[in-house]
């Protein structure tokens, strides 16, 4: 070979690299801390149940506990499990509807060990088979057991979602019991190897960690196989017309409800922070400053607790079950107002309570004096939900995904403090209805129940101890309430149909002259 034809190949040769495409890059977002000796990973892949496979419905959750609750190509899971307990340190992972979130927490002094682990974990997973039967058991058994059978409170939840999201990608609880059955280990190793792509992971890290382990999460995770990330559209929330309510039939002491309707907000949007301050008012999460805690619970002690939301709440880990889990974002919201369980001849007064509170809330809004004590409140309880680093790393990443240019925390102040009483009071109404909502209840007796809210039958509450007058006043409206139920729309789902495929084919309880679905 002579010398020019060598020269030829070599510039063809680097003609053929330089041509090359770049791999998409891997995000990473920072939040560091020379004073802090602890270092939080929040590792996110942007799929969730949404990327579930039709006839697959929970292989995003069931491949994200393979990846969390597994080994590694070094190590079993058992192995994983006994070297975090001397370093205290900790992996968990929270499978939502939008991303999944892999987080690992570690002191300084062993990052280099827990980080080979933690990062061979979701680079270099094991599969191994017994890990998936394990996996794979739990995973059904939190449908089948769990939900179904002994978390009434969030199993309304679910109802509600699903109800409300039907025929849409937000419509399942993560999963369904067909779906988990029929997935396989090699179903499980290919959704990885397919959705585990460059574009779809995104890193963060805080904490007082070493400079040069930011370099050494890109290059690590590089590895992966080359992929952008893409949205799976969402279609609009369905129409909802009048109170469309599911009553979920099982044995059960007491009665759940959950209520709402969809919410077209996120914290992107400028209304978002007048409806912020006007849901404090109403329904603040575990407070006593609420509408609804003070007209329910302290007025006629109908139950624990009494809340409303503007956006999906998912409870806190560890001691702060107060404060929403980070992470959990969605591109479509809801309001929906959340009961804790009635005794079950209370549940009819209960609901037509809260929608009589709902009701002169949107009708009245707040005076300028709610407003301002609520407005200072939320400025400074806000600054609570971000105590910790790894917390604060978590909004920063949810602003991120929502487009914000700005940490949503520091944006709940300044838009609060340009906020007048009238911002808020047009919010509720151009955004709260307290007419079109879809209502889930878990009950005993869902015969007895339907039939007296579809009647509209009066719900009288008694109590064992004396309450005022004017309460008792009250009551007499509320008992009588007309609820504008749409009663075609209103139906009995048995428990054990929930969960079970994607669209479970619901029997509905209907009156003699009805056609049977």
């Amino acid at each position: 070979m002579n010398k020019m034809t060598v020269l030829l190949l070599a510039t063809l040769l680097l003609a053929g690299f330089a041509s090359a495409p770049a791999k998409t890059p891997v995000k990473i977002t920072e939040l560091h801390s020379d004073n802090s000796p602890l270092i939080t990973f929040r590792v996110i892949v942007r799929a969730g149940s949404i990327n579930d496979w039709k006839g697959k419905e929970g292989i995003n959750g069931l491949t994200a506990l393979m990846l969390a609750q597994g080994g590694t190509k070094d190590l079993k899971y058992q192995e994983v499990v006994a070297m975090q307990y001397p370093w205290a340190a900790s992996i968990n992972v929270q499978p939502d509807k939008e991303v999944t979130t892999f987080i690992g927490n570690c002191h300084r002094d062993h990052v280099e060990a827990f980080y080979k682990v933690f990062s061979d974990l979701l680079l270099r997973p094991r599969f191994d088979p017994d890990d998936f039967t394990r996996n794979k058991d739990l995973a059904l058994s939190s449908l089948e057991k769990n939900l179904r059978g002994t978390d009434d409170e969030n199993l309304g939840k679910e109802a509600y979602t699903i109800s409300m999201f039907a025929n849409h990608p937000y419509g399942t609880a993560g999963g369904s019991v067909e779906g988990l059955k029929s997935s396989s280990l090699e179903d499980v190793k290919e959704y990885y190897k397919k959705t585990y792509a460059t574009g779809n992971v995104w890193i963060g890290i805080t904490g007082g960690y070493p400079k040069e382990l930011v370099n050494r999460l890109r290059k690590d995770f590089s590895m992966l196989p080359d992929g952008k990330f893409t949205a799976v559209a969402l279609p609009p929330a369905k129409t909802l017309d009048g109170l469309e309510i599911d009553i979920v039939e099982k044995p059960a002491r007491a009665t759940a409800i959950s209520l709402g309707h969809p919410l077209n907000l996120t914290r992107n949007d400028k209304d978002f922070y007048a409806l912020l301050v006007a849901n404090s008012y109403f329904g603040e999460h575990r407070t006593f400053n609420g509408v609804l805690m003070n007209r329910l619970r302290g007025d006629r002690g109908l139950n624990y607790g009494d809340y409303s939301y503007i956006e999906r709440f998912i409870g806190g880990l560890g001691s702060n079950t107060r404060f929403p889990d980070v992470n959990t974002p969605l591109r479509q919201q809801s309001f929906s107002i959340w009961l804790r369980p009635v005794q079950p001849e209370n549940a009819h007064f209960a609901l037509r309570a809260a929608l009589y509170e709902l009701q002169k809330f949107v009708d009245d809004g707040m005076t300028r004096e709610q407003f301002e004590e609520t407005r200072t409140f939320l400025i400074n309880y806000s600054k609570l939900w971000s105590q910790t680093l790894d917390r604060r790393l978590g909004y920063k990443m949810d602003s991120e995904f929502y487009g914000m240019n700005d940490d949503y925390i520091g944006r709940i102040e300044k838009e609060l403090m340009k906020l007048t009483v009238d911002d808020v009071n047009k919010a509720i109404k151009k955004y709260i209805s307290a007419k079109n909502l879809k209502v889930a209840i878990v009950t005993n007796d869902a015969a007895s129940l339907k039939e007296a809210l579809v009647s509209n039958a009066p719900s009288p509450i008694k109590y064992q101890s004396p309450v005022p007058e004017k309460i008792l006043e009250e009551d007499k409206r509320i008992a009588t309430l007309s609820l504008g139920i749409n009663a075609a729309r209103t139906r009995i789902v048995p428990v054990n149909q929930l969960f079970e495929n994607e669209s479970p084919t619901i029997t509905i309880e209907k009156k003699d002259d009805e056609v049977k679905k």
